[in-house]
Parts: structure tokens; sequence; C-alpha cells
């Protein structure tokens, strides 16, 4: 398994609840430019509309600009391949107060171009201050007994 690419600010930002993986609708030049790694996923998400997901943002550039169509656009949404259970599942959850889709990675699988994402909730400012202080709290405890021994 390869991986293209991944949302860290994502899990900075949101409370990963539970993880899904999804086949993404792409064109040739497309899949080219993701395998070349040219792909960015901060500032994007998912979202249902009609009951079919849709990846809204992503920003994938042509893979030869010069020969790309002319109607390309790099931020354009791309559909998601999910069961129809996950997808009834996912709307009922995202219709609760406070709950979204944002995408984590996207990988390659089996040839496939798969991507993983999150059902998350948004975390407040004092929760992202309480990880950043147990993390250096943590990381001052490891310098101790790493000078000790």
């Amino acid at each position: 398994m390869k991986i293209y690419s991944e949302n860290n600010k994502a899990l900075y930002d949101y409370e990963i609840i539970d993880s899904y993986e999804a086949g993404l609708v792409l064109q040739g030049q497309e899949v080219k430019s993701i395998k070349a790694g040219h792909i960015n996923l901060s500032g994007s998400y998912v979202v249902i509309r009609n009951t079919e997901p849709y990846l809204i943002g992503a920003k994938i550039p042509a893979y030869q600009p010069k020969n790309a169509p002319e109607d390309y656009n790099p931020e354009q949404s791309r559909k998601l391949l999910l069961n129809k259970k996950e997808i009834d599942y996912l709307m009922g959850k995202v219709n609760e107060r406070g709950f979204s889709l944002i995408p984590l990675k996207i990988y390659e699988q089996n040839g496939r171009i798969k991507l993983a994402f999150g059902l998350a909730k948004g975390k407040k400012k004092f929760d992202k201050k309480e990880k950043i202080k147990k993390r250096d709290v943590e990381r001052q405890i490891r310098r101790e007994l790493n000078s000790r021994g």
C-alpha cells in the first residue's frame, strides 16, 4: 500500500470517531497526477448530495498542464464509491449536529486509488491546547529518562 497524500491538519483539527475507505471516480490524467504525488487534501471535505458522496476541495493538478483539456478544473468535485448501507449510515450521522466527513489520506491498494476518510467531530480550541501540553510533558519525560540511562 503506497500512500500518496495525508491530511495531517485533519488529525489536529478534528477528533476522528470512525474511518471509512472509498474508491474514487477519476480521469486518466488525474490518476497519473496522483501517482506522481501531485495532490493536496488540505481544506477538502466529503459531502453527500442526493445519496451520492463527493470529495470537495481536493486539488489534483493536471499531469501535463500544457496538454490538459481547456475545461479541466483541478478542484472539481469527485464522486466516491461506497456501499448503500455506508452512505445511509453516514447521511444520518452527518445530519446530526457537529459531525463532518474529513479526508485523511489517499493511497493505492491493489492498483486502485482509494480515499480514507473519517467521521469526525471538530475539536475546541482548549482541546487542541491540552493535546499540545500533554505532548510536551511526554516529550520532557522521555528526555529525562534518556539522559539518565
